[in-house]
């Protein structure tokens, strides 16, 4: 009986409880859909993190990390390699040769990490072979009697690598991508000029377009723009074996692109047998075992057994890798938890005012119902199921909203193109698809009656407080 009253009660007022389901809704919307923004960033560079740079375990030498020293190989790999291909739960094993060296071009140098792998391997563990940019080239795949090179969009760009270029077939791949011939006339005394680099090509194009211009048609006009010769060379030059600098000429066998500026500008990929050649290192000598698992959620288990049978060397798992991550994945669901509790509790707010006008204005009415016998207890739960089916009602609608525009925007994603160059410098790609857990929503609908049954108190009290006898005097 209460709760059909209580529900009736709600719609006495239809446009003041549409106003307060309205502003629920709104809040409950804004904030899943927000967290599912930020769910998906997140998630997105955990698996990047695991498939393109540091799978899940790293074992190598205690001291290796401290200066990456040449001389501090692992040795017995054969017995290491079956003692860890015979602990559970790992999927695939492959091996690497660091070094620390420079990458130089005609016009630009960076230090870089030269890592020496076993593409095949290499391909059992990471999927970074699967980002090559297309007409770039490959992952080792043709052969060559060039000693061949990996690198990452970013540092093709740092060492002008990767030029940019205006001419005919660009302009017209631009007009197909509707870019209006206003812009294209800008374009057009550009034609046949090659820039050295981004940086160049930018401040040129940032001369002539208008603001508006470079919003709406910069991106566009600088992907069709970009240019690469196909096996470009570069020199690599680092410390061999016996602490003797040497180097060597490599062709670009391929660019890949995983969205992380910091990780594309620091390493190379390069085959171990050239580099061992060049740094006068033993065939069976490497630096670092990296191992892929069935599941992550297993890496701190399988890295203290492999600890346990491996006493003298370091084995590290993907949290202790990169701790920042690990943190942010460890600590998300009671960030998330936090940020509903902060906008239910601004809810609330609307809610105990709206409780209160009803109970301000009902003063006769409840008066009436606790002089024909009816106790405070049930007073109280009917001004509190009211409030709860206010917020709940509002919340539902707000989840029901919330999965649906999910669901949409998870199919292409969404691009923060604007934001896209400060992102991938934190390793973030900018071009998001939003995901969130069942178990969310679950936790969020808690919250809601929670936040219900709090915003009813103070005017449940008020009304309890009520004299009979006066409240049906009000007029």
């Amino acid at each position: 009986m209460i709760w059909k009253t209580a529900w009736k009660n709600v719609w006495r007022n239809k446009v003041r409880s549409l106003v307060v389901i309205i502003s629920v809704t709104i809040g409950i919307f804004g904030g899943v859909f927000a967290i599912a923004i930020m769910n998906g960033a997140i998630e997105q560079r955990v698996d990047a993190a695991l498939n393109d740079e540091i799978s899940h375990i790293h074992i190598n030498d205690p001291a290796f990390r401290d200066n990456y020293d040449i001389q501090l190989t692992l040795d017995q790999p054969d017995h290491l390699l079956q003692t860890i291909e015979a602990t559970p739960g790992i999927t695939a094993v492959t091996f690497r040769t660091i070094i620390t060296g420079m990458a130089n071009t005609a016009t630009k140098s960076a230090g870089v990490q030269i890592l020496g792998i076993d593409p095949e391997k290499e391909k059992t563990v990471f999927r970074l072979y699967e980002t090559t940019i297309p007409g770039t080239g490959d992952f080792f795949e043709e052969e060559s009697r060039h000693l061949l090179a990996y690198i990452g969009e970013d540092l093709a760009k740092e060492l002008n690598i990767i030029r940019y270029r205006i001419d005919e077939p660009v302009l017209e791949a631009l007009v197909r991508k509707e870019v209006p011939l206003s812009v294209m006339e800008k374009l057009r005394p550009f034609v046949g000029y090659r820039f050295k680099s981004e940086k160049s090509f930018q401040k040129e194009i940032k001369g002539v377009l208008t603001l508006k211009e470079q919003r709406d048609y910069g991106r566009v006009i600088r992907e069709e723009a970009w240019s690469f010769r196909q096996r470009s060379r570069m020199t690599l030059t680092f410390l061999d074996n016996e602490q003797m600098q040497t180097g060597a000429v490599f062709r670009i066998a391929g660019i890949f692109d995983i969205r992380n500026s910091m990780f594309e500008m620091s390493h190379i990929l390069v085959k171990n047998s050239d580099l061992l050649q060049l740094t006068g290192l033993a065939p069976d000598q490497f630096h670092q075992m990296i191992i892929k698992l069935e599941d992550m959620q297993s890496a701190t288990e399988i890295s203290t057994t492999l600890s346990e049978k491996l006493p003298d060397l370091e084995v590290m798992n993907w949290k202790e890798i990169q701790p920042d991550l690990a943190m942010m994945t460890d600590m998300i669901q009671k960030v998330y938890t936090i940020f509903m509790v902060i906008i239910l509790a601004a809810l609330a707010f609307g809610i105990v005012n709206t409780m209160l006008m009803v109970v301000l204005e009902r003063t006769k009415e409840l008066g009436m119902l606790t002089a024909i016998g009816m106790n405070k207890k049930r007073v109280f739960n009917m001004i509190m199921l009211e409030s709860v089916f206010l917020s709940l009602v509002g919340g539902i609608v707000g989840m029901v909203i919330s999965q649906a525009v999910i669901v949409l925007t998870a199919r292409n994603g969404i691009n923060f193109a604007s934001y896209q160059e400060g992102m991938e410098a934190m390793g973030y790609t900018a071009h998001i698809y939003p995901v969130i857990s069942p178990l969310f929503f679950v936790m969020v609908t808690i919250l809601i009656i929670i936040t219900g049954i709090l915003s009813s108190i103070y005017p449940a009290l008020k009304a309890l407080k009520l004299d009979p006898a006066e409240a049906l005097r009000t007029e």
